[in-house]
């Protein structure tokens, strides 16, 4: 007889072996957290049926309710109270715009919001969770296997400039993190903030930045370029762009902040240079919040 939790951890070290280091960095981060009561652990949730919901691709066949979806053209599944409650998905911006960092030797945009995403995935698991990824990516699954999946996923690369959320895959009334620079189309953005709201989805928006976005400390000549080379603008006078600048920066948080009022989310700005515990406990604890 095969020993399947040997395979298993066998398996999930194989898969996460081409991210050694992520995967310590993200474990000593998470040490940095006290688990709190999450999902099932929370007093009246249990497996009591939530509701009907149309089959997704990554739902089993043997998830299918065959009596109601006799009853129409689609197949639907039940979701249970528990799996509701305990599912976390995450966006994660890897496009081009989060290769940037200003520090030699120091964390990209990307490097960062990988490292918390695994962290807090490391956390949500530990404490009962499922995982998963938008998009269709990667659906959300409880046990240590997911955190390696996670990983796996985290360092592919996007081919855009700019990332845009993707909502496909959230389950109505679960949770949700998106991670960005929001350098990009703010209203593809706020557009995805809607429709996860409209779907009774609450989480989080964290805004990752370099500090050298939030200073802006160029001066003289100066060429600026876009992470992905699509865009080129070069200046001898660039202080003079500094306060224009700030000024659409601040325009552009102010808009996070009201769409995160708007539907129940937190929002929050987290620098590179700062250290990553305090942005994963805020991270961490804002999930905890039940909309």
């Amino acid at each position: 007889m095969t020993d399947a939790p040997a395979t298993l951890r066998a398996g999930a070290e194989a898969l996460a072996a081409p991210l050694p280091p992520l995967l310590a960095a993200a474990e000593h981060l998470a040490t940095t957290v006290i688990l709190g009561d999450h999902g099932r652990r929370r007093a009246g949730l249990g497996d009591d049926f939530w509701q009907y919901r149309p089959a997704m691709p990554f739902d089993d066949a043997r998830s299918i309710d065959w009596r109601r979806s006799a009853r129409s053209d689609a197949a639907f599944v039940q979701d249970k109270e528990w799996q509701v409650a305990q599912s976390v998905v995450f966006w994660v911006d890897l496009a081009a715009s989060m290769s940037f960092g200003s520090v030699k030797g120091g964390p990209t945009k990307a490097d960062r919001a990988r490292l918390l995403a695994l962290a807090a995935t490391i956390l949500l698991i530990r404490g009962g969770e499922r995982v998963g990824l938008t998009g269709l990516r990667l659906p959300p699954r409880r046990g240590t296997a997911q955190i390696a999946r996670m990983a796996d996923r985290l360092a592919e690369d996007a081919p855009a400039d700019y990332g845009q959320p993707e909502t496909d895959g959230m389950l109505a009334h679960s949770r949700a993190v998106f991670m960005s620079d929001f350098m990009g189309n703010m209203d593809a953005a706020e557009e995805a903030l809607l429709r996860a709201a409209d779907r009774d989805v609450h989480g989080v928006i964290l805004q990752v930045l370099d500090p050298a976005e939030e200073a802006f400390p160029y001066d003289g000549r100066t060429i600026f370029e876009s992470m992905g080379g699509g865009v080129t603008h070069e200046t001898l006078k660039a202080g003079e762009l500094r306060a224009r600048y700030l000024d659409r920066l601040a325009e552009r948080k102010d808009r996070l902040a009201g769409l995160a009022r708007t539907t129940g989310w937190l929002y929050s700005t987290h620098h590179t240079g700062d250290p990553a515990a305090g942005a994963l406990q805020w991270l961490y604890r804002g999930l905890e919040r039940r909309g």
